[in-house]
């Protein structure tokens, strides 16, 4: 199979943005006095910003009125928005900037689909931003694991989910984009963890893009 098409997860695949959401959700989680399970960092993974509520919440979820549970996170979210001022193109993960130079030059289309509604903020401070041709609304879209965000992507680039290859580190992220008429999944990370992925990866960097993608220039070559 020849793909027309990139689409990328944001935290965890191109760059560890991850371990500041944790910062920012440990430091609320101690500030109301609540434990922090050993497994918090892996059932935060892919989830939005209220479902990731929830769970640092926990049974005292039931506490919190709406409005409450609002406020926390736009709380967490105002020092998450403070932390992504530190980050930098040294902050991507290996392998990152070199699969987006090839792409670009092979001219395939990229797009983001990301549940951070950060997300254009922290392609800035990469210094990747003109990689991206489109940019998934997460507000748009219903959380993964729905397939919303990822189909969104695939027509924000004019190309049909099956002809897009999609990089996920997280499970509901897998089970998306599998959700996603045909498209394909990589996982980026732990084979144990994604095993449901069509490829996986432990980086970018062990990615073969020549393997996956028919260039426009090859394209025009063939025609």
């Amino acid at each position: 199979m020849i793909y027309r098409a990139a689409i990328f997860d944001l935290d965890g695949v191109i760059a560890d943005t991850a371990r500041l959401h944790l910062a920012a959700w440990q430091q609320l989680a101690e500030e109301l006095k609540l434990p922090w399970p050993e497994d918090t960092e892996e059932r935060l993974k892919g989830l939005e910003r209220m479902a990731s509520l929830e769970v640092i919440l926990g049974e005292q979820g039931r506490k919190f009125s709406k409005k409450e549970k609002h406020s926390l996170a736009s709380r967490k979210n105002k020092r998450y928005q403070a932390l992504i001022r530190s980050l930098s193109p040294r902050d991507l993960l290996p392998g990152a900037r070199e699969l987006m130079d090839w792409l670009n030059k092979s001219e395939i289309p990229i797009a983001l689909a990301s549940a951070s509604k950060n997300a254009p903020a922290v392609l800035h401070a990469l210094g990747i931003s003109n990689y991206f041709s489109f940019i998934a609304d997460p507000e748009q879209s219903a959380p993964k694991p729905s397939a919303d965000i990822f189909l969104a992507a695939a027509h924000g680039l004019q190309v049909e989910p099956d002809l897009c290859v999609a990089f996920e580190d997280a499970c509901a992220g897998i089970a998306a984009i599998k959700a996603a008429e045909g498209m394909t999944a990589i996982g980026v990370g732990c084979k144990s963890a994604l095993g449901s992925a069509d490829y996986i990866v432990s980086s970018l960097e062990e990615f073969a893009p020549k393997d996956f993608f028919l260039s426009e220039i090859k394209a025009a070559a063939i025609r």
